[in-house]
């Protein structure tokens, strides 16, 4: 058997920018062991499979660890996919998920992802995190991510959490998002997955179906721009709709290859 495969760099225009994805387009599906064991194969943080179905595309993301239920950046990429190389004519792709329906609107190389809205609510940091941070957070919410609200851009930048010690908190398919308003952007965010084998998400657009809806609320205005202050930086345009949000941003290829399945 013999796979497509496609490493997509989303949240940017720029190669070595944003957040890289591995995109797997298959005609079924492959054993979940086998999907698992192509993830770990590829070394990155997510890679997402689909294949079409009537209409639309049931996709799934892969982390070299669990399936994740929601997974921004390798959506856009499965997208960009969908769209660039496989000469998708439609300009909006509709995805079936974990998540429920998704979508994503196509318009040159810029993607709208439409998806659901996870407003975090006030909790308690557990004390493992709270630890780990050399830095406190201001204010604690909790979706299905840890939603840490910071001083400034400055307090986000200069945070190191203690790997070792987060290790030994299960979040299960979440992870810790730290936030602060922004100087050049409306807000700014670093994203943390404890026990996985990318400490450091590059670009999360999962974690912005929380953050949209926050500081929509908190800066009262329904569209804004957002960074992610990884070391490759993502860039994300950012609309509060309620229920939903959406998420756009640039993807670009970075390589197009094969993968041999003949001897599993």
């Amino acid at each position: 058997m013999k796979l497509k495969k496609y490493h997509v760099d989303a949240f940017t225009n720029t190669l070595f920018g944003g957040n890289p994805a591995c995109v797997i387009p298959l005609n079924e599906w492959l054993a979940d062991p086998v999907l698992i064991d192509i993830t770990k194969e590829n070394n990155l943080a997510e890679t997402v499979f689909f294949i079409p179905v009537g209409d639309k595309f049931h996709i799934r993301w892969f982390t070299p660890e669990i399936e994740m239920d929601l997974c921004g950046h390798a959506t856009l990429a499965a997208a960009h996919v969908i769209k660039k190389h496989l000469n998708y004519k439609g300009n909006v792709i509709r995805f079936a998920s974990l998540s429920g329906e998704l979508f994503v609107v196509c318009s040159e190389d810029n993607y709208v992802l439409d998806f659901p809205a996870r407003m975090p609510v006030k909790s308690k940091l557990p004390s493992i995190i709270s630890a780990s941070l050399n830095i406190q957070p201001k204010e604690i919410y909790k979706a299905r991510d840890y939603v840490l609200v910071y001083e400034s851009e400055d307090d986000i930048l200069a945070l190191s959490p203690d790997k070792n010690k987060l290790e030994e908190i299960d979040l299960g398919q979440g992870g810790i998002v730290c936030t602060a308003k922004g100087k050049s952007a409306d807000f700014v965010s670093r994203f943390f997955t404890p026990g996985a084998s990318v400490f450091e998400d590059p670009v999360t657009g999962s974690a912005h179906c929380s953050l949209i809806p926050f500081w929509s609320r908190r800066l009262n205005k329904s569209e804004m721009l957002a960074y992610q202050l990884s070391a490759r930086k993502g860039v994300l345009f950012c609309k509060d709709i309620g229920e939903r949000v959406n998420i756009s941003g640039n993807a670009v290829t970075y390589s197009v290859g094969e993968i041999y399945l003949d001897n599993i």
